[in-house]
């Protein structure tokens, strides 16, 4: 006897809408069974993780702050996974925005003002792009594996960004600490409301709506979703794949070198060794949570932006560890795969002989 995975031939609609949902529950309730087996009050430490941070002012506002990253990062990888171009490489794509953002105000420290902060957005945006780039190029010429290139293209750009904190444009009056010069308030995105909201936040509902409309009323968005269901049905339309895979890529790499601009011209207000906690690999787990959908991204990256707040207050509060937020979204996304696997498939057990048959006819 033997366990089998077979296709079904009309997958449940409701489910493909509900499996998210349960997703999350099955993390909650495995989130539980941890918290009673480590000896923790379960109930008092889901509450620090989920409910705590929504009841300060200032928490809405953090929680915002780190949202947006998290959802601009996740609408670029939607377009991706859209296309079956599987990019999860963002990390280093924002790192690069991050770098290549700071180009002015590292170098040019005199330079301030409106001008300055929109060229900053855009060398942000074309650095992510021109990473992105780079494993688009290398699938159309030499269909090299994008999961492989972009994952490796991380770690590039991580040590290099180390590199350049800690080496060139390092602060000589820092103390020696691997930071560059603080930015000056005229090279900094401005604040729009609260102590700590800045004008990212339009930048991200901007890009939540540009991606609905593109993606189901354009035929751009059209394209994008036949060539990621059949290729060869794509083909046959005149779609060109190759164009496809480097437009994936150049969007979701701007957008993601948006936000690693908006970080280091944000909240950090320097360029570091480090600007995101992992902020594009979280996409990633965003982007199906939200079912590749902009709004639906856009609920799931405030889940997600939450889990790292509950991370931090778990750490003060009951002495977690700061592990702790990636297990539970790794969970998220391990059940949010379960799930979907079982909409589109079902078990079914075999007896040997039949599979036998089966195979030698």
């Amino acid at each position: 006897m033997r366990i089998v995975l077979e296709r079904r031939l009309t997958p449940s609609r409701s489910m493909q809408y509900l499996s998210p949902l349960l997703a999350i529950v099955l993390s909650l309730v495995t989130f539980f069974i941890i918290f009673v087996l480590s000896g923790i009050d379960p109930l008092k430490a889901l509450y620090i993780y989920f409910v705590e941070p929504l009841t300060a002012v200032w928490s809405i506002e953090d929680l915002l702050v780190k949202a947006v990253p998290i959802i601009l990062i996740a609408i670029g990888l939607a377009f991706c996974y859209q296309s079956a171009v599987w990019n999860i490489g963002a990390e280093g794509q924002l790192a690069a925005g991050a770098l290549a953002g700071s180009i002015i105000p590292v170098m040019f420290p005199l330079l301030q003002g409106p001008a300055v902060i929109t060229a900053m957005i855009l060398m942000g945006i074309a650095g992510g792009m021109a990473y992105a780039a780079i494993p688009a190029i290398l699938k159309i010429r030499f269909n090299a594996n994008e999961t492989l290139t972009t994952l490796m293209l991380v770690y590039v750009a991580n040590l290099f960004l180390d590199y350049m904190a800690r080496g060139p444009w390092r602060d000589p009056a820092g103390f020696n600490f691997p930071n560059s010069r603080p930015f000056d308030e005229g090279q900094m995105l401005p604040i729009i409301a609260g102590d700590s909201v800045r004008i990212s936040i339009v930048f991200m509902l901007v890009a939540v709506v540009v991606a609905w409309f593109l993606t189901t009323k354009t035929m751009t968005g059209f394209k994008i979703r036949v060539l990621g269901l059949s290729p060869r049905a794509g083909s046959f339309g005149g779609f060109s794949r190759n164009k496809m895979v480097m437009l994936t890529f150049l969007i979701s790499g701007g957008l993601a070198g948006l936000a690693g601009i908006c970080e280091v011209a944000g909240p950090i207000g320097q360029l570091r060794t480090t600007v995101s906690p992992g902020y594009g690999f979280t996409a990633i787990i965003v982007a199906f949570l939200g079912r590749l959908h902009p709004f639906g991204i856009l609920i799931a990256g405030l889940l997600l932006a939450l889990s790292y707040m509950g991370g931090e207050g778990a750490q003060v509060a009951i002495g977690l560890s700061d592990q702790t937020t990636q297990v539970f979204q790794g969970m998220l996304l391990f059940y949010v795969l379960a799930c979907d696997s079982f909409i589109y498939y079902r078990l079914k057990f075999v007896r040997e002989r039949a599979l036998d048959a089966a195979t030698a006819g």
